[in-house]
């Protein structure tokens, strides 16, 4: 599936920090916490809560922060649909990346276990 060329400057263009305290309010609101969040983050950049919170003072934008992150190996077996775009089929890197962290974001808002959000394979 492609996305626009417009779609993908707009998400690289978006900073970590305006979307973070959406993905606060997501996972609170349905009773899970902080720091769960952060596992979940962590898991998918190998990123640390202080490396995670840098990130956030400084203001990065969702291209900057990917570039920066370790990908967890794993990441390619989180499938399904996020948004309105089957994640698998997306084309653009870097789409792809945001939509992961999305649909981890939303699997542990709809209380999925832990072990299930953390793909092992």
């Amino acid at each position: 599936m492609s996305t626009t060329k417009e779609h993908d400057d707009r998400v690289a263009k978006l900073t970590f920090a305006a979307v973070y305290p959406h993905y606060v309010a997501k996972v609170e609101k349905k009773g899970r916490t902080t720091e769960e969040l952060h596992q979940v983050i962590t898991w998918l950049t190998g990123f640390s809560s202080q490396k995670l919170q840098k990130l956030i003072d400084q203001d990065a934008t969702l291209e900057q922060f990917f570039a920066e992150a370790t990908l967890n190996p794993h990441a390619s077996l989180i499938t399904g649909t996020i948004c309105g775009y089957r994640i698998e089929d997306i084309k653009t890197p870097l789409t792809r990346q945001v939509r992961y962290l999305d649909k981890l974001v939303d699997e542990l808002a709809k209380g999925r276990k832990m072990e299930k959000i953390l793909r092992t394979p």
